[in-house]
């Protein structure tokens, strides 16, 4: 919540600090309460399939190519979407001002780890193609919910290997996964 985001180093990083000044703006000039909420490596069942959970299943049960940057050296707040969800509901009607708050697991997990979870729910290995890191990526992403947990009760519940567990339930329940 108080990490400078004023120079964002990719359109997606920017446009979100957009809405926060947006917010504040309004905050300012008319009074309106305003929580903007910073989500930290949502996964789970429904999520998009162009993000690393459903990337892996993918690629492990498809056999497509994924990237894998930095051998997968990287730490993220993977956070299970229950915990997410819970977390917008807190939000909800409660008249902060303006706030800033981090939903997040609070803990990190390495991105390689958490693609062997998957793989090992799946029986076999992601078909992954190292390549470096990202100009723009950074190799640590940790979310402090002490903030959401003081204004909010915030308290995630899923694990990661819960999580995973969870979301590979979902996944090969599909229909496109039936039979496989």
């Amino acid at each position: 919540e108080t990490d400078s985001c004023d120079r964002p180093l990719q359109p997606y990083a920017a446009a979100k600090r957009a809405a926060e000044l947006l917010g504040y703006t309004y905050h300012y000039l008319f009074g309106m309460n305003f929580t903007a909420l910073r989500f930290f490596t949502v996964y789970g069942p429904n999520g998009r399939p162009d993000m690393m959970a459903y990337l892996v299943a993918d690629s492990a049960t498809k056999g497509i190519q994924i990237p894998l940057y930095n051998n997968g050296e990287m730490f993220r707040d993977w956070t299970f979407v229950a915990d997410i969800a819970k977390g917008v509901v807190l939000a909800l009607d409660r008249p902060l001002g303006y706030e800033i708050i981090n939903l997040g697991r609070g803990q990190t997990t390495k991105l390689k780890d958490f693609v062997n979870l998957i793989e090992q729910h799946a029986g076999k290995k992601a078909n992954v193609i190292v390549k470096p890191k990202l100009a723009a990526d950074f190799v640590k992403n940790l979310a402090d919910i002490s903030k959401a947990r003081r204004l909010l009760g915030y308290d995630p519940q899923v694990s990661v290997i819960e999580g995973v567990a969870r979301f590979w339930e979902w996944y090969i329940n599909q229909p496109s996964h039936q039979g496989k």
